[in-house]
This record gives C-alpha cells, structure tokens and sequence, in this order.
C-alpha cells in the first residue's frame, strides 16, 4: 500500500478507525474486533487510530486500547512497522456521557494510563482529543510538548482543532505539530480550512468518520449520487470512492474509516489503489 507522512514516521494512506469495536451500542464481540483489526493489518494498513475515551462507559476507560494491544500481540506480522494512534483529554460520565477535561496534570496522568493499556513504553502519536473552554488551550499543548521532551510520546497531534489552534499548538511544539484529526466527510466539510492549513504546513490531516459516521456510511451513495454513480461506473464501492476523494485532497490526507468488521476494512483499504480523474473529482 502507499505510504503517507505523519512527522517522520511512513505510514499507510488509508488508517483504521478503532472506535466502533468500544463504544455502547455498537460493539461487536471481542473475536469479530480482533479479526477487525487483523484484516486490516493483513490488507496493508500500518496505522490504528484509538483513544482512552472509546469505551462502553466510565468505568472502563482503556477498553479499545487494550482490546488493540491484544489484537497486536496476537497478529503474526511485523508490529513494529504499526503505528498507534490515541488521545486523551475526552472524558466519559455516567450514563454513556463525554465530557473534556485538558489540564495539564489530566493529559500527564491519561498518558501514563495510555502507556499501560498498550503495553508500550512510548506512544507513537500522543493526539489531545478534544479542547477544553474552561482551560487555557497554551497549558494543554504545554502538558503534549513535555510528554514529548520527557520521551513519553514519540509524535504530538491534536484534534477537534480550529485554525488558530492548529497554529497555536505547532508554535509551542516548536514546530514539532505531526497531526491533526478533525472530522471530514462528504456531509461535513466544514474543516477544509483546517485541511488546507495542514497541507500548507506539511502537517498530516486524519479525517475522523470520513464516511460519514457511525450509521450513516451505508446511505453514503444515496445521500451523495456522484459518489454512487462513479461507484457504479468503476465497478468499485462507494466508499473506495469517498476515501480516494479524500485522498486528492493534498498529499497530507490520511482518513481513518472505522470499521467493525472485517469486509469493511478490506474494502476501505482499496480506495489506496483507487485513482480518481479530474472530471470525477470535480463532480465529487
């Protein structure tokens, strides 16, 4: 599969979004996940995408990271060539809630817990989750750079992040900003500032739910007909067709499709080989 940067490390164009296999109400058992994720490392794909956050409810936060651990320790291939992707400052409350929480001690303490649930001594991309209003957005990016400085994370990337903050948290990395995970998707594209900015800067761009979400990507073709008519016309899915548009976006875009199941991974990770014309895109 082809390759794209995140910092200095090469990884797969096409990731694996490991969120469905955790949160309530959309998880399959443990043994369909694990098969999950080993399809996706078999098709070609070198980077998982988790978070401390994805799980059934707060008291079991971790649960999608160690169910990837597992599946990693248990795959027959090079481990070494997988990057893992996870974040914190997202929060889970009673009930099934999310909540945020970005000081600095929290994102110090979220990573040290990362670190035992993967089983790793560094992380290798450490993404704060989502921004918190009620503290300084310049003391949570502080609590990533030394985490970075302390070794602790091998790569810094932030998520949910507008423009100002994208610059903001690349300054007080010293320019050591590798991603930026925003959701972008035919139904939402709202972040192509964030995009652009990225590909101007060299700064990897991870679209979360690039098809559109959880129970939303089986109704992409309907919702989107040029996606399901070029679809048709290459004899392809349609959701090959929405990663490979998201591909051409800039050379910095990597989506990360999640999947629950096996089929759906291997279709996602053909969209890599998937060359899109110029008339397609501009009907896309």
């Amino acid at each position: 599969m082809r390759t794209r940067a995140i910092g200095d490390v090469r990884v797969s164009v096409i990731g694996l979004g490991a969120m469905p296999m955790s949160v309530h109400g959309h998880m399959p058992d443990e043994a369909q996940s694990i098969q999950t994720i080993h399809a996706a490392l078999d098709a070609g794909i070198t980077l998982i995408d988790t978070a401390d956050a994805y799980t059934p409810d707060h008291t079991d936060m971790g649960h999608n990271e160690r169910l990837v651990a597992a599946a990693l320790s248990q795959w027959e291939g090079d481990r070494d060539s997988v990057l893992v992707a996870t974040k914190g400052g997202h929060t889970r409350t009673p009930g099934g809630g999310w909540g945020v929480d970005g000081r600095p001690e929290y994102i110090k303490a979220a990573c040290e817990r990362s670190l035992k649930a993967l089983g790793v001594e560094a992380i290798g991309l450490y993404q704060h989750h989502r921004p918190d209003p009620a503290v300084p957005y310049e003391d949570t990016i502080g609590a990533l750079r030394d985490l970075l400085d302390a070794g602790k994370i091998r790569l810094a990337g932030i998520s949910n992040a507008d423009p100002a903050q994208i610059k903001l948290a690349n300054e007080i990395l010293g320019g050591r900003l590798a991603g930026v995970q925003n959701q972008f998707s035919p139904g939402f594209r709202s972040s192509e500032p964030e995009l652009e900015l990225c590909a101007e800067l060299g700064i990897a761009f991870l679209p979360w739910s690039p098809l559109g979400g959880i129970g939303q990507a089986g109704s992409l073709g309907g919702r989107h007909a040029a996606f399901a008519e070029i679809a048709v016309a290459r004899g392809v899915s349609p959701y090959q067709v929405c990663l490979a548009w998201e591909l051409a976006k800039a050379p910095v875009v990597i989506p990360i499709p999640g999947a629950s199941r096996p089929e759906t991974i291997v279709d996602s990770a053909r969209a890599a080989d998937l060359g899109l014309g110029q008339e397609e895109l501009d009907a896309l």
